[in-house]
């Protein structure tokens, strides 16, 4: 099943919104209450639960634990992933101290920086190698994704060292830079300068 990328993102905010409403003991939820709390219409909030089976009732709406289930058992990972962290510059280090970046599906296993001051120390409880270890302890701890958080001037360098050592599959990109890599390895690109264009684009465009 082939799955829009807007139509993930929308389930990863389901997610989080049937966490926090089963925390608080509440059993039933609606279309409406779940678009209206999530900004969404409630026409598209069943559209993108539909594609996963019809799991509620017209006129009853959702029953919170087990939409909750089903959605976390959909977002569920294989296994563990190990990740590494390239760059631990004041992005990296605030990543690393993210709450979003504490989770049972990925386990951030070693960071690589440059810095003499960083390299063979650890950060938030995790060791940090020099990038000329990267083959050898990459390898050594199986790391199939890394975020990259280096400046643009050596982000696709960095990349192409990365995929080199041959194990991983997906690279989370922080740089502002359109990086390059072999089919097999998928890239998401995080450039928050242009979320920002973006948002100010639209907010001039209201306004006019």
């Amino acid at each position: 099943m082939k799955i829009a990328e807007p139509t993930v993102e929308r389930l990863v905010q389901y997610h989080r919104l049937l966490e926090q409403l089963y925390n608080e003991g509440q059993k039933v939820v609606s279309s409406q209450e779940i678009g209206e709390m999530l900004a969404f219409k409630a026409s598209q909030v069943r559209k993108d639960l539909s594609y996963f089976g019809e799991i509620g009732k017209r006129g009853v709406g959702y029953h919170v634990e087990k939409l909750y289930r089903h959605v976390d058992q959909i977002l569920s990972s294989p296994h563990r992933w190990p990740i590494a962290l390239v760059g631990v510059g004041r992005l990296g280090e605030a990543l690393l101290g993210h709450k979003a970046f504490k989770s049972s599906k990925f386990d951030i296993k070693v960071l690589f920086d440059v810095d003499p001051d960083k390299v063979g120390t650890q950060i938030a409880g995790i060791p940090c190698y020099h990038m000329d270890d990267i083959d050898q302890v990459m390898r050594e701890n199986g790391i199939e994704v890394v975020i990259l958080t280096v400046p643009s001037l050596v982000a696709q360098e960095c990349v192409d060292r990365i995929v080199a050592v041959g194990t991983v599959k997906g690279i989370l990109n922080f740089s502002p830079l359109a990086i390059v890599a072999p089919d097999d390895v998928l890239v998401y690109s995080v450039d928050i300068s242009v979320e920002l264009e973006k948002l100010l684009f639209y907010l001039k465009h209201r306004e006019e």
